[in-house]
């Protein structure tokens, strides 16, 4: 007797077209362009030749720690220590290239104590469950900062090798070093987080992480190994700033955390866990960058400027509740 299988196609119908449309991502997208129309407007050098290919010179050594951070706060966690194992593992390369290592060690180095202070956050947070993640990375990174003050004090360390220049001020062809390895790395952290089993397991312990540990999961390792990726995304940071600056001191990277965090929730990612796509914070990354950037040539303080990207960050939180409870109503 032979079976007959029904095959139901979803209309592409007025409701489904306006859930694409209004995506979080093409908001962004929308204000992105305002932003680029606003530094015009601002600045008549805005809109030079070189501006959408230097600029981000700039601003995409923090955007390397975005990447892990966002898998953070899916997690439903929050880490604060990222600024100062950028500072330690930047102070600690300089302090062993200097005592006589050679520089692509130096560099092997700083990304293996970057994985180990990434690495600490994990397992303290793991051993001590009961202790929110801001309360330990908090903890750490008053020790990570203090660490590098106690190695270097207020010195500068630098005299670094030629090549090492490359890396941020470096060219192959027409477009920066930093920006094909910071594609390569978004595209690798796009493909974890969307389309394999880990980035499913983060998803799902952000939503119910104890639901998540009664089903078998091995949710301590998904802990660990981000805690693990952070600390690396921090040191490749930490690798491109010392090599834009030239040199390095203890209080680099002061205040990264927080634009790290701001950039992913204006991409969309949920504080509360559970919610969020690579494509917001990559946005992110680049209205605030841009912005920046744009202030910057018109001379706005430093003030106004943290005043601008602070009104940006709360519209975006309440346009996003205010969805989500649209959502809800619905």
């Amino acid at each position: 007797m032979s079976t007959r299988a029904l095959a139901v196609k979803k209309p592409w119908n007025a409701l489904r077209l306006k859930n694409f449309l209004f995506q979080w991502e093409w908001l962004l997208v929308a204000v992105f362009i305002v932003v680029n129309i606003i530094n015009s407007l601002l600045s008549p050098y805005y809109l030079d030749s070189n501006t959408f290919l230097n600029t981000p010179r700039s601003f995409l050594d923090k955007a390397f720690i975005v990447l892990p951070m966002m898998l953070v706060i899916i997690l439903g966690n929050i880490d604060i220590s990222v600024g100062s194992i950028v500072a330690l593992t930047s102070v600690l390369m300089a302090v062993l290239y200097n005592a006589g290592l050679p520089m692509g060690a130096a560099i092997v180095v700083a990304l293996c104590i970057g994985a180990v202070l990434g690495g600490i956050n994990g397992l303290l947070q793991i051993k001590f469950p009961e202790l929110p993640a801001m309360i330990i990375t908090l903890s750490t990174m008053t020790i990570y900062r203090g660490l590098a003050y106690v190695i270097l004090r207020d010195q500068a360390s630098g005299g670094f090798p030629k090549w090492f220049t490359f890396l941020a001020w470096g060219n192959v062809g027409p477009v920066p070093f930093i920006c094909i390895v910071f594609v390569i790395a978004a595209l690798v952290f796009g493909l974890v987080l969307h389309c394999t089993s880990f980035g499913r397991l983060v998803y799902g312990m952000g939503n119910n992480l104890t639901t998540c540990k009664y089903s078998g999961i091995k949710t301590d390792r998904i802990i660990l190994a981000v805690g693990l990726l952070t600390g690396i995304m921090s040191a490749v940071c930490a690798i491109f700033l010392t090599s834009r600056m030239g040199s390095t001191r203890p209080n680099i990277a002061q205040g990264y955390e927080l634009d790290v965090i701001a950039m992913v929730v204006l991409g969309g990612v949920s504080t509360s866990g559970g919610t969020g796509r690579i494509a917001g914070p990559l946005l992110a990354i680049f209205i605030i960058g841009f912005l920046n950037y744009g202030l910057g040539l018109v001379n706005a303080s430093a003030q106004m400027i943290l005043v601008v990207l602070g009104l940006l960050l709360v519209m975006s939180v309440l346009v996003m509740n205010l969805r989500a409870m649209g959502k809800k109503s619905a």
